[in-house]
C-alpha cells in the first residue's frame, strides 16, 4: 500500500548562491562572463588567469581592476613548437 504523500506546511528557504560575485576593490578573475574570483593584487589574478587560459585554451579569460572599472583580455600564450632538421 502507497503511503501519501505529506507537504510541508512552510517551504524552506533556498539558498541560491550564484558564480558571479561583486568586485569592490582588487582585481577579479572574470571566466567566459562570470566573475570567479577576487584577488588582492594585479600579479596574482594574471598568474591565475595566465594557468586557466593556458590549461583551458577555449576559455575567455579576463582580469577585472575593480578601481579603474576596466577589463583587460588575458591572451593565450604562444605555442612555440620545435623544428625538427
Amino acid at each position: 500500500m502507497k503511503k501519501p504523500l505529506t507537504i510541508p506546511e512552510e517551504t524552506q528557504p533556498r539558498n541560491v548562491t550564484r558564480a558571479d560575485l561583486v568586485v569592490n576593490e582588487g582585481f577579479g578573475l572574470e571566466v567566459d562572463g562570470r566573475m570567479k574570483m577576487v584577488y588582492p593584487s594585479l600579479a596574482a589574478a594574471q598568474k591565475r588567469g595566465r594557468d586557466l587560459k593556458a590549461e583551458f585554451p577555449m576559455l575567455q579569460v579576463k582580469i577585472y581592476d575593480a578601481a579603474e572599472k576596466t577589463r583587460s583580455l588575458i591572451e593565450p600564450e604562444p605555442q612555440t613548437t620545435p623544428i625538427k632538421e
